[in-house]
């Protein structure tokens, strides 16, 4: 008679198929690429140029991709920068102008959205939407405050997602105890 038989097998089983499993997920798992904006130069801010009817908005953003073997193919890419005044209170009857920036500072928002697709191997997989954004601070020269190093376009999505995730593994836990 065979020691450990049919539960020596079943374990060993079970664990290569554990251990395959991990391998499998190490290699196919996927992470987003990085979005970095580079430069910001606003024409029409910058005082010694003498001149305010140049619309034109210039940045530059850097797309960093971290995966080891996996290559990245992006769709168009829809970037965006905007500036919000801030609130304020108008009277009754009254008129109301607003500068955007006098001798000081400003914070624009610059806004990527995009699809990516990963190449594993010898496939790819489906779109994965991506969705960046970050707050720029810019000087009465139209340039960035600091701009020695890139500003880190981040995705609010992943602080909602991390929510939802905590209360799924709660609600699935407290089953499995209360069942």
């Amino acid at each position: 008679m065979e020691r450990g038989g049919c539960g020596r097998c079943c374990f060993s089983f079970i664990f290569t198929s554990g251990l395959t499993a991990l391998f499998m997920w190490l290699s196919l798992r996927t992470s987003s690429p990085k979005c970095l904006l580079q430069d910001f130069y606003i024409p029409a801010l910058n005082r010694t140029l003498n001149t305010a009817a140049n619309t034109t908005l210039y940045f530059h953003l850097r797309l960093e991709n971290t995966n080891k073997d996996k290559r990245v193919y992006y769709d168009p890419s829809h970037s965006i920068a905007n500036y919000t005044i801030p609130a304020f209170r108008q009277g009754h009857k009254k008129k109301a102008t607003k500068a955007v920036l006098v001798h000081g500072s400003a914070v624009f928002r610059v806004d990527m959205a995009t699809s990516v697709r990963y190449k594993i191997m010898f496939w790819k997989t489906k779109r994965e939407k991506i969705m960046v954004g970050a707050d720029v601070p810019v000087n009465d020269q139209g340039t960035l405050v600091d701009a020695k190093k890139g500003i880190k376009l981040k995705s609010d999505a992943a602080k909602a997602s991390s929510c939802f995730g905590k209360i799924g593994v709660s609600v699935i836990s407290f089953l499995m105890f209360a069942f």
